[in-house]
């Protein structure tokens, strides 16, 4: 459970390179019905996309659970592009392997990813215009 946690606080300090160090050379990362990625260098480089300075990426663990190599998670998370600002909720399965992140399984609802969507960008738009 301990590598979860540390790969997330890894994460929401935008340090992929320690974050990398959390995963096997072959992990295998699904999310809902987007194509799965494969291999280190396919995950490192999806997460640095939401390294770059105008993004943030935040997890709020809600609840944390683990039996034996396999950890549960329910949190929510917050992607931050620019002015934009998505929060939504996600389920996630991890299965480790020697003590590293072998696969990463993410659940989340696009109907909530949808409305975080919707909230961020009418609350950058009612920022920008002052209201």
């Amino acid at each position: 459970m301990q590598v979860v946690e540390d790969f997330f606080a890894a994460l929401t300090d935008l340090d992929v390179p320690r974050a990398a160090e959390y995963l096997t050379s072959d992990i295998a990362w699904h999310n809902t019905t987007l194509p799965t990625l494969r291999g280190l260098p396919v995950v490192t480089r999806a997460l640095r996309f939401a390294s770059r300075p105008a993004c943030r990426f935040e997890a709020v663990m809600h609840h944390i659970a683990s039996d034996g190599d396999s950890v549960l998670t329910e949190r929510t998370d917050t992607l931050t592009v620019g002015p934009f600002r998505s929060t939504f909720w996600v389920c996630g399965t991890f299965e480790l392997r020697d003590g590293r992140i072998a696969v990463w399984r993410d659940r989340f609802s696009w109907g909530n990813v949808a409305v975080g969507t919707v909230t961020a960008t009418a609350g950058a738009l009612l920022r920008r215009s002052g209201r």
